[in-house]
């Protein structure tokens, strides 16, 4: 199975990696990007080949739209009369739906919508997909094993997208700007900086493996460490006192609605 990836970016050379990582043939793995000079670095770097968006596509079964969303309508443009009939579409551009990509390829095109995160980087990515009005089953098929090589999959109907991207899309940034301050607050608190780093990651780390395998509410998890009276207690009231749950929340809200303002207006 042949697979352009039309973009060499970080989520595209993410894949372009895991991919080879996990045995699919470089030979059988075109890369194009707008930057040429990006491209061939990864290709090299990979074992795999480069080309032109145009060539790339003509004799691709999977075609992986990976670039920004603003330069999404002019590489289409660049590639829809080279698409194979047969071929399977994946877009992983935030606010770019399916419906804007079938208008631009030729019917009946199969298209798939993707949006991952960056822990693909090291495979403990989540994508969520959703699949366009011509895709087959067997399509959809090929595209969570795409993305499975990066990561966890789902698959959800499209409207709820915007708040997909909000949640998990975004998300890995939301987790390291908290993991900052859990670090500076441990060197306020007198620790050198390799050791509140060592000690903030590893909770983390273990907080999520603990969500996961026990299966538990994160509430009762919660409600387990936070003893009458305790410290967690005291530095929960103090969270709840400045307003951080509503903090999320509104964050959250910012982030879904800057994806639905990142889908291109139709004329």
């Amino acid at each position: 199975m042949t697979i352009a990836l039309l973009g060499a970016g970080v989520m595209g050379g993410t894949l372009a990696a895991a991919l080879v990582r996990s045995g699919h043939d470089p030979d059988q793995l075109v890369l194009s990007d707008r930057v040429v000079e990006r491209a061939e670095k990864v290709a090299t770097e990979r074992g795999t080949r480069y080309a032109e968006p145009a060539e790339a596509v003509a004799g691709a079964d999977v075609v992986v739209l990976a670039v920004k969303p603003q330069d999404m309508e002019a590489l289409v443009g660049q590639i829809r009369d080279h698409v194979r009939p047969d071929a399977l579409v994946i877009s992983i551009a935030a606010g770019i739906s399916t419906g804007f990509l079938e208008r631009r390829l030729p019917e009946g095109t199969s298209v798939v919508r993707v949006m991952p995160n960056t822990p693909a980087l090291v495979d403990q990515g989540m994508s969520a997909m959703s699949p366009g009005r011509h895709c087959t089953d067997e399509h959809l098929a090929r595209a969570r094993a795409l993305m499975e090589h990066v990561g966890r999959v789902i698959v959800l109907d499209e409207q709820h997208q915007d708040a997909v991207t909000a949640i998990s899309g975004s998300g890995p940034s939301y987790i390291f700007y908290v993991v900052e301050a859990m670090i500076e607050a441990g060197v306020l608190l007198g620790l050198p900086r390799d050791t509140a780093t060592e000690l903030v990651v590893q909770t983390l780390y273990g907080a999520a493996t603990m969500i996961r395998e026990t299966g538990e509410h994160p509430t009762v998890l919660r409600e387990q460490v936070s003893s009458p009276g305790g410290t967690s207690v005291a530095a929960l009231r103090a969270l709840e006192d400045h307003k951080v749950r509503a903090a999320f929340l509104t964050a959250m809200e910012a982030a879904a609605n800057r994806s639905a303002e990142l889908s291109p207006r139709e004329e």
